[in-house]
C-alpha cells in the first residue's frame, strides 16, 4: 500500500496506522512516495529482559554522555536520516510529520552530547503502553547505545510493555532483540496500546537519567 500525497498523512492517520500494526516508510531520501508496512515478522526488544554486556555496563557506569529528552528532535531525526547513512527510509515527508507528532508530545527523542554537541540519540513514537523505536544514529562509538538503554530504563521505570523496533538486525540482537509473527505482535500490542502513559512524566534532568540507568541496571542485574 503506497500513498503519493503526503496531505493525506495527517496524525490522527498516522496514530491509527501504528495502532494496527503498520509504519510508514520511503525507499529512500529522495522518494517522494511512503509505503505502509505491515511485516510478517515484527522485532522487539525486551524491556524487562534487556541484556547488558560486562563491558558495557563497566562503560555505562562512566557516566560518558550528557543526555537530554526531547530537547532537539528536529536535530535527532535529521541525523538519523543523513549521518553515516548512504541509504535511508526516512524521506522529506517523514520527516516532517515526525517533527509535527514531536510538537504534539507524541514523537520524542533522547540526546547524547559530549563537549556540547549531540554525538548520538534515538527517536520514536509513544502510543499507550508501547514504545515505537523509530531510528538510532552515532557520531562518536556507543552513543546509540547510551541513548537506546536510557530509553529502555525509562519505558521500564514507567511500565511500557513492548519496545518495537520493526527489524531485526545482528547489532541489536546483542540486547536480547527478538522476532515474533505478525499476528503475536498484534495480540500484544491490543493489550497494550490504550494504556494510559505519559513519557514525559520523568524527570529529564541528566542525574536523574542517569540515576535511572543505575537503578535498571540493578534491577536486570537482580532479576536475571
Amino acid at each position: 500500500m503506497e500513498n503519493e500525497f503526503d496531505k493525506t498523512l495527517n496524525y490522527e492517520f498516522i496514530i491509527q496506522i501504528y495502532k494496527l500494526g503498520i509504519f510508514p516508510m520511503a525507499k529512500d531520501r529522495h522518494d517522494k512516495k511512503i509505503y505502509f508496512i505491515n511485516p510478517k515478522k515484527r522485532a522487539l526488544i525486551p524491556i524487562r529482559e534487556f541484556h547488558v554486556s560486562k563491558s558495557f555496563k563497566r562503560f555505562l557506569k562512566k557516566k560518558p554522555f550528557f543526555v537530554t529528552i526531547n530537547s532537539n528532535f528536529r536535530e535527532i531525526i535529521n541525523k538519523c536520516a543523513t549521518e553515516n547513512r548512504s541509504e535511508t527510509w526516512i524521506n522529506k515527508i517523514i520527516e516532517d510529520k515526525f517533527n509535527e507528532l514531536h510538537e504534539l508530545g507524541i514523537a520524542h527523542s533522547i540526546e547524547c552530547w559530549k563537549n556540547n554537541e549531540i554525538v548520538g540519540g534515538i527517536y520514536g513514537i509513544s502510543i499507550g503502553g508501547c514504545f515505537f523505536a523509530e531510528s538510532m544514529f552515532s557520531k562518536v562509538s556507543n552513543a546509540s547505545k547510551f541513548a537506546l538503554i536510557n530509553l529502555v530504563a525509562r519505558l521500564h521505570s514507567l511500565n511500557y510493555s513492548i519496545l518495537d523496533i520493526q527489524f531485526i538486525n545482528q547489532h541489536l540482537r546483542q540486547f536480547g532483540a527478538y522476532e515474533v509473527s505478525q499476528n503475536v505482535f498484534k495480540k500484544k500490542l491490543d493489550l497494550c496500546i490504550d494504556k494510559k502513559i505519559n513519557f514525559q512524566s520523568l524527570s529529564v534532568e541528566d542525574e536523574d537519567l542517569f540515576e535511572n540507568v543505575l537503578n535498571f541496571l540493578q534491577e536486570i542485574n537482580e532479576t536475571s
